[in-house]
C-alpha cells in the first residue's frame, strides 16, 4: 500500500528565509519533499503546545519544527523554547499511545544548507515507516 504522509513544518523565518527564495522551488529542486508543508514563523520560540497538537488535529501524520541553533537563536532562547514545547507534546503523544516520534525538534543554521533538505527527507521516511496517524 503506498502511503504519502501530511508533514507539517514550522520553521523560524531566520532559518528557513534562504530555502524560500522563488517560492521554494529550489527546494524542490534540491529533493524537498512535495507532500511537507513549510509554515514560516517569526520565531519557533512563540509556537504553542496546541498549534503543535492542532496540526495533528487538523490531519497531519507527522510535525516537525526547525529553529536556530540552541546557541545562535536570533532571539535568544526562542529555539530552546520550542524545544521544551516539542518535548511536552511528545509526552503527550506517548500518553496517548501514539508513536512520540511524529513530531520533532531540529536545531539547523541559517540559509538553504543541505541539513534543512535533510530533515524533510528523514521525516518523510519516519512517517512513511509509521504509516498514517491514529488521529
Amino acid at each position: 500500500m503506498s502511503f504519502t504522509p501530511d508533514i507539517r513544518l514550522f520553521s523560524c523565518h531566520y532559518t528557513s528565509q534562504q530555502s524560500c527564495v522563488g517560492e521554494g522551488r529550489e527546494l524542490q529542486e534540491l529533493g524537498f519533499p512535495e507532500n511537507v508543508r513549510l509554515s514560516r514563523v517569526n520565531c519557533t520560540g512563540k509556537l504553542e503546545e496546541i498549534t503543535l497538537l492542532k496540526a495533528f488535529e487538523d490531519g497531519a501524520d507527522g510535525v516537525y519544527v526547525v529553529g536556530c541553533p540552541t546557541d545562535s537563536c536570533h532571539n535568544l532562547q526562542g529555539s530552546q523554547r520550542a524545544a521544551k514545547r516539542v518535548e511536552a507534546v511528545r509526552q503527550a503523544l506517548g500518553e496517548m499511545d501514539v508513536e512520540p516520534d511524529r513530531i520533532r525538534m531540529y536545531h539547523l543554521p541559517r540559509g538553504l544548507h543541505p541539513e534543512f533538505i535533510d530533515a524533510a527527507r528523514e521525516m518523510n521516511q519516519r512517517i512513511q515507516e509509521m504509516g498514517p496517524s491514529p488521529f
